[in-house]
């Protein structure tokens, strides 16, 4: 994150204003990629930063959760991790990362405009989507949000949809091809590979005495927008990216804690790492192709015969693909 600045509050230093977008942006999907776009065009033209105001955990988690009903909760399509990255690349100076919490649930669409918007981010130009709504129970829009800025000074623009071959890109139409095991559909909506990084973490190493060595990966929800065995393309080990094969899920036969990993097994591990060399290492696992849904296995054994099959299905695809 080396250009990107992250606040954990609903406001900014200083006296100077910004460019800003409000959103959860779960994905950065290629109807992001415009939005980011064009708020970072605006805020060049004004000579500000442009601001992506984001929230951890996502509305929908919170109403959920305090309803009792987590299973309401959408599934998560990247992590907030990723979710940054996506952001800086896309050229954003700045994100703030508010807390959704009981107070901004509650939050009137009047006080957010005075308190949040211009008191806390000094917003001098405000990009929404066509179906932005703010406020307790929902009750700002765009015909709200546009009129405030007229009277107290800052711009506010609307993006329409953002349309792949006639049909509306969001993070819905990802969470769908992705739980379809649809992964060209996803990569089509999003622009990229799906992906998940994060650092290599020490495991029980049951993969390695099964035979398999394996890089672990923490998804960092607990209810990720893919599950299942895939075959994936790995950065990050390397001078060039490694074919491999990777399940993502709760480990249903050895743990099933509802802790979720994402656990690669390369087809060729470079000899330069050694047994240990990958553990802290930063990597990018791109999903490209669902093999199957997660399995339990009934021993250890079938685990093992389950995981050879995997590997062989992933090594067959790569030489089909023109790779491993």
């Amino acid at each position: 994150m080396s250009g990107l600045i992250v606040r954990r509050q609903p406001r900014r230093p200083g006296t100077g204003g910004c460019a800003l977008t409000i959103g959860n942006f779960d994905g950065v999907h290629r109807g992001h990629q415009a939005m980011l776009a064009l708020l970072v065009n605006e805020a060049r033209h004004r000579g500000v930063p442009s601001c992506v105001l984001t929230f951890e955990p996502h509305p929908r988690d919170f109403f959920a959760a305090r309803a009792g009903r987590p299973e309401q909760a959408p599934v998560r399509i990247a992590t907030l991790r990723d979710k940054l990255a996506e952001l800086e690349r896309c050229g954003v100076d700045e994100v703030v990362v508010a807390r959704f919490d009981e107070h901004l649930a509650a939050m009137p669409a009047e006080a957010f405009i005075t308190e949040v918007l211009q008191q806390g981010l000094r917003a001098r130009y405000v990009l929404v989507g066509d179906d932005f709504s703010f406020g307790a129970r929902r009750q700002g829009n765009y015909a709200m949000l546009d009129a405030a800025g007229a009277a107290h000074g800052f711009d506010v623009a609307r993006m329409m949809s953002y349309e792949v071959h006639g049909l509306r890109v969001s993070s819905s139409a990802v969470r769908e091809a992705l739980a379809r095991g649809d992964m060209a559909r996803a990569e089509a909506l999003l622009g990229r590979p799906y992906a998940i990084s994060g650092r290599v973490q020490h495991g029980r190493k049951l993969g390695r005495d099964l035979g398999f060595r394996t890089l672990n990966l923490r998804f960092g929800h607990a209810r990720p927008a893919a599950m299942g065995i895939f075959v994936v393309r790995v950065h990050g080990l390397a001078s060039a990216p490694l074919a491999g094969v990777a399940s993502l899920g709760v480990r249903p036969t050895v743990e099933d804690a509802g802790r979720v990993l994402l656990e690669v097994h390369c087809l060729d591990w470079p000899a330069t790492l050694g047994i240990d060399g990958a553990y802290g290492r930063p990597v990018r696992v791109d999903l490209l192709h669902k093999l199957h849904d997660e399995l339990k296995y009934d021993s250890l054994e079938a685990l093992r015969e389950g995981i050879a099959r995997d590997r062989a299905d992933a090594v067959r695809w790569w030489r089909e693909h023109g790779g491993a």
